[in-house]
């Protein structure tokens, strides 16, 4: 046995959370909801793909924010794995949402009536 204790290697530094990095990311959380939600309540842009593209940047600048106060992400972060876990996750997520848009499309496409169909039913 090592005189480190069982389960450790040498090298491995444990993490070192601070308050002050919950706090920036809370008050980051925090305000990259609120300000979504002002943008849109407010009507500030008059055109909603506008509306859309800022709030998706948004929600993206959040995710990273989550990443890296709350859960700690790095690349230096046990020998990298953590990021390759992201990049599958990212890839299994951008399948599911395009498969389920592409599925839903292709049911409202094949199953709604058409126009004819509807001006002729009693």
């Amino acid at each position: 046995m090592s005189a480190h204790g069982h389960g450790q290697g040498v090298g491995h530094e444990a993490p070192h959370f601070t308050l002050q990095g919950y706090v920036t990311g809370f008050l980051l959380s925090v305000l990259l909801t609120a300000l979504p939600f002002w943008i849109v309540m407010a009507k500030v842009f008059a055109n909603p793909a506008v509306t859309a593209a800022v709030i998706l940047g948004f929600a993206v600048v959040q995710i990273v924010v989550h990443m890296v106060y709350f859960l700690h992400m790095n690349p230096k972060s046990e020998g990298g794995w953590t990021l390759l876990a992201l990049v599958f996750t990212i890839v299994l997520v951008v399948i599911a949402i395009s498969g389920s848009i592409w599925v839903m499309y292709h049911l409202n496409h094949n199953m709604m009536p058409s126009a004819e169909v509807m001006r002729t039913a009693p």
